[in-house]
């Protein structure tokens, strides 16, 4: 994973150059090269979480991205950093999930039904 963490940081150290030349030259190219750049880290982490996930985990967490896109992102920053820092010894999978996701802490979002 520090191979894929080196050629990620090499690539965002492109893009910002390229960016930088774009500024120069032209808002719309800045904008794009932005684009592409972010693009690119969100390429990066799907495919780091393809490698720290099995395919019931990944599913769990595609579909609270689509419930819940800020809980999703959290957990997913959360797994990342923890796989750079070489602290997952494996896969984890859709019960590992859930547990991190347990002690995620809630929004303070809550659903009450009132029948009458």
């Amino acid at each position: 994973m520090d191979d894929l963490e080196a050629l990620r940081q090499k690539r965002l150290k492109e893009l910002q150059a390229q960016r930088a030349r774009a500024s120069d030259q032209d808002p719309e190219a800045s904008a794009q090269a932005s684009a592409q750049a972010a693009a690119a880290e969100q390429a990066a982490m799907e495919r780091m979480l393809q490698q720290i996930l099995d395919s019931e985990a990944r599913e769990r967490l595609t579909r609270i991205r689509m419930s819940r896109p800020e809980l999703a992102e959290a957990v997913t920053r959360q797994l990342v950093t923890l796989a750079q820092q070489g602290r997952l010894a494996r896969q984890l999978t859709d019960a590992d999930l859930r547990t991190i996701l347990s002690q995620v802490p809630s929004d303070g979002r809550d659903i009450k039904i009132t029948r009458k």
